[in-house]
């Protein structure tokens, strides 16, 4: 049997056995298996899609392409956060030093941004020093220390998904769930994971725009876990409006850790009333989304994750952290590496109220042409670059108070991009309350 009859049988709207998917990532991993034959398979895939059987049995012959990471001797419990990304989703910067805070250890590869979506390693890469490129024997020596480590992909482990991705981006197959599901859980059960907690965000500035995609992408990851033999924990929260105040990978690096100092959530209520600038939401988010982790391990729940914020212990681990991966700068002293050349206000004129509409999508499109993101993969990043929100949805607004702040190293046109900002606010005469971050539990 050759990988042409794989081709016929997913094309004809058959089942591909365990066999016939093994040999597609041995393939796609080690290059036996031409471009236009794993082409033709994922468009084939695409139309017709995978059952859930399929759907695992890839997950598991794409994890299985390469080496995985050995935890043994690690404390258990071994877990890894995903969140499928967003306008301003910093969340792996909060989430993970309180879970490590904890007890968990959580080894975790994450990727760069493409488009409006953000990525953890430019984030990381924005902090002067911080390396993203350990090999696995480093990441499990780091997480044995301290119990964290986070890398960039590396080619030893889950090569077949680098392989498959590439090819789904330039052959119009993105957008599937089965292949969004099995490219994710790859790289898990990869990394060593043995509990995966998922945050699927919907909305706007989301991949996933409709509450409906959302829910099948979450169900879809649950249910695979399960058959992997992965313990699964999923959420869905809102990306309408950018989640917290920045948006720029130094920005947000600079919010992570406003967040974790304690004397922050010493002035949190449990109300969001005065949002202004949706800061509180974000960190409600992150805490909850940690307490759902360690609700799923078994090592505890929100209080515990809160706990860990206000006594110092998450921010501290935060320190050690960026210290064991070669950050070279003071976080508490050291600010200018997170100066732009140039800031500019974007204000309101003529009308006074409140905000009702913050619009995510425009938002990050505004941050990528100041050079936040890249359109291809091989654009460079202005680290410093973003907008900074000033008034989130809910809050009340004057002429002439800032609505954001743009700031950048770049030339750019700044009144066309603060006409466009203003566009991606809508303003009404009665207070609207602000979105909860989290919308639905999926399990």
């Amino acid at each position: 049997m050759t990988f042409l009859d794989s081709i016929v049988v997913k094309r004809d709207g058959g089942v591909n056995s365990r066999e016939q998917l093994d040999e597609l990532a041995r393939g796609a991993a080690d290059g036996s298996v031409p471009d236009y034959q794993l082409s033709a398979w994922l468009m084939a895939a695409y139309v017709k899609g995978l059952d859930p059987k399929e759907t695992a049995d890839l997950t598991l012959a794409m994890a299985h392409s390469g080496e995985r990471l050995d935890l043994t001797g690690l404390p258990r419990p071994w877990l890894d956060k995903h969140s499928t990304g967003g306008v301003g989703d910093k969340t792996t910067l909060v989430v993970l030093p309180i879970l490590a805070a904890c007890g968990v250890t959580v080894v975790k590869m994450s990727g760069r941004g493409l488009g409006t979506t953000g990525g953890t390693i430019d984030k990381l890469e924005s902090v002067p020093g911080f390396r993203t490129d350990l090999m696995p024997e480093e990441m499990v020596a780091q997480a044995k220390r301290i119990g964290i480590a986070l890398s960039g992909q590396t080619p030893r482990l889950a090569p077949a998904d680098k392989a498959l991705y590439a090819l789904r981006d330039v052959t119009g197959t993105v957008a599937s769930i089965p292949l969004i599901t099995a490219s994710i859980l790859s790289k898990k059960i990869a990394g060593g994971a043995e509990t995966v907690v998922l945050d699927v965000k919907c909305g706007s500035g989301a991949f996933m725009k409709s509450l409906t995609e959302a829910e099948s992408l979450a169900h879809s990851l649950v249910e695979t876990g399960r058959l992997c033999g992965l313990q699964m924990r999923a959420v869905i929260t809102d990306m309408d409006q950018p989640l917290g105040s920045t948006v720029g990978n130094a920005l947000e690096v600079k919010e992570a850790l406003a967040v974790l100092d304690p004397s922050y959530s010493s002035t949190l209520d449990d109300t969001e009333e005065d949002d202004t600038d949706g800061r509180r939401r974000f960190f409600n988010l992150c805490v909850g989304l940690a307490g759902h982790a360690l609700e799923a391990v078994g090592k505890g729940n929100h209080e515990d994750a809160l706990a860990a914020v206000r006594s110092g212990r998450a921010l501290t681990k935060l320190k050690v952290w960026f210290e064991a991966q070669g950050c070279s700068i003071d976080l508490d002293q050291d600010v200018n590496w997170q100066e732009p050349r140039t800031k500019r206000d974007v204000v309101l004129d003529g009308e006074s109220g409140y905000v009702s509409r913050v619009c995510a999508k425009t938002v990050g499109e505004v941050a990528l042409e100041l050079g936040a993101g890249r359109v291809t993969k091989d654009d460079p990043i202005d680290p410093t670059a973003g907008v900074t929100v000033m008034r989130g949805i809910g809050s009340k607004i004057l002429p002439g108070e800032p609505l954001f702040e743009m700031q950048s190293s770049r030339d750019v046109d700044w009144g066309q991009l603060s006409t466009r900002l203003r566009q991606a606010v809508s303003v009404s005469s009665e207070q609207v309350g602000g979105v909860r971050p989290l919308i639905k539990i999926v399990d």
